[in-house]
């Protein structure tokens, strides 16, 4: 499955912890995290974002995300790279699970470490959204009786 791990050259800081991946199994939430946090940093904000059993009033039975990879990790690039240029933020690690999902398990983990909470929060909040928006990555919600294609921001 691919994976990129990067460093910046053009950084200031060269020792940046940057990776984003996708991946076919079981995502370690702590694990993700904890791979970009540098001394330098006070604050570390995850979001784990999980498969839910009900959405919009129907019960999921399970989820199968599907990807055009290359296409996925250089959109995941730019966005680490935006991220940088936005926000007051030291690394960020991005993962995403492909396949089918099973109610509770973890199909995205996104991880910013910053000197600060606030640029932390904001970039992690800014970088689910944009991932939703720009990355490649297309969900399918099997529910009783049927299943639907999901298209951005849900």
């Amino acid at each position: 499955m691919p994976e990129k791990e990067i460093q910046n050259p053009k950084s200031k800081t060269q020792n940046r912890l940057d990776f984003y991946k996708i991946t076919t199994e079981p995502l370690d939430v702590g694990a993700i995290a904890r791979k970009i946090v540098p001394a330098s940093c006070g604050a570390i904000v995850t979001l784990d974002g999980f498969v839910r059993q009900f959405t919009k009033g129907r019960e999921t039975e399970y989820l199968v995300y599907e990807a055009y990879e290359p296409m996925a990790l250089k959109e995941m690039e730019k966005l680490v790279a935006r991220a940088h240029a936005e926000f007051e933020i030291e690394n960020v690690g991005i993962v995403h699970r492909l396949g089918r999902l099973e109610i509770g398990e973890t199909s995205v983990v996104i991880s910013v470490a910053a000197p600060h909470r606030r640029a932390a929060f904001e970039a992690c909040e800014w970088l689910i959204k944009e991932l939703k928006r720009t990355v490649p990555i297309w969900k399918k919600e099997v529910y009783r009786g049927g299943e639907t294609w999901i298209e951005g921001a849900n």
